[in-house]
């Protein structure tokens, strides 16, 4: 009698199943944490940034007497201090008030070109001092634009004051930063946020009742 052998049946065991299913659980999970330390160091960056504005404004204002952007009153009076000072084109009223509203802190008007490139041409943050309108304004870590803006309590619910903006802003990324920065809420505090146009950058207005993953912010820190 003939033994006919069985061709052996193809296919995964339960402990090849088992290891490809960790294997991917695994590489999910790199994903997901790559993601993480992306995001975190784009709030570290901004937060930073945000810090960075605070400093140069009062350093220029301890070496100059005077404030950056409303320095002036003639652009002879800064091109004749040589060196990167030659290529600035925006000077200030030099009266003691910085001429930026809420309403052209992403559309630059009054002293705000003034102020970035005063900032760069002492050498207190990074970038070309003749750099003028949109360009002058400094790009954040989310894509969106960092401007100031004087802040009044009919706008962002704050007291009259110059505050660091950064549009485009995700809702997390907001979160995070009001948290480390203030109170976490957007309508309190030293940091207020307004609820934004998606991938645009939004003018500052009135405060945000909470904040949404799904939303992005014009976010205003006070200096």
């Amino acid at each position: 009698m003939k033994h006919h052998q069985h061709p052996r049946e193809s296919g995964f065991t339960l402990v090849e199943i088992a290891i490809v299913l960790v294997v991917i659980g695994l590489l999910l999970g790199g994903v997901l944490k790559g993601q993480e330390l992306i995001e975190n160091a784009k709030v570290k960056s901004a937060s930073n940034d945000i810090s960075g504005v605070k400093t140069a404004y009062n350093a220029y204002i301890d070496r100059f007497r005077r404030l950056p952007g409303d320095d002036g009153p003639t652009l002879a009076d800064l091109t004749a201090r040589g060196g990167s000072w030659a290529t600035v084109t925006a000077f200030g009223s030099n009266d003691g008030v910085l001429d930026i509203t809420a309403a052209n802190a992403f559309a630059p008007g009054g002293e705000e070109v003034a102020f970035w490139q005063h900032l760069r041409a002492a050498g207190f943050i990074a970038g070309n001092p003749g750099d003028a309108g949109l360009a002058a304004l400094p790009r954040n870590a989310f894509n969106g634009s960092t401007a100031v803006a004087v802040n009044t309590l009919a706008v962002t619910g704050m007291p009259p004051n110059l505050s660091t903006c950064m549009g485009q802003v995700p809702g997390k990324a907001a979160r995070q930063l009001d948290a480390q920065m203030d109170d976490g809420n957007p309508s309190t505090g030293s940091f207020r946020a307004t609820l934004g146009v998606m991938s645009t950058n939004t003018a500052p207005g009135a405060a945000a009742a909470n904040y949404s993953d799904d939303q992005q912010y014009t976010v205003c820190v006070a200096i």
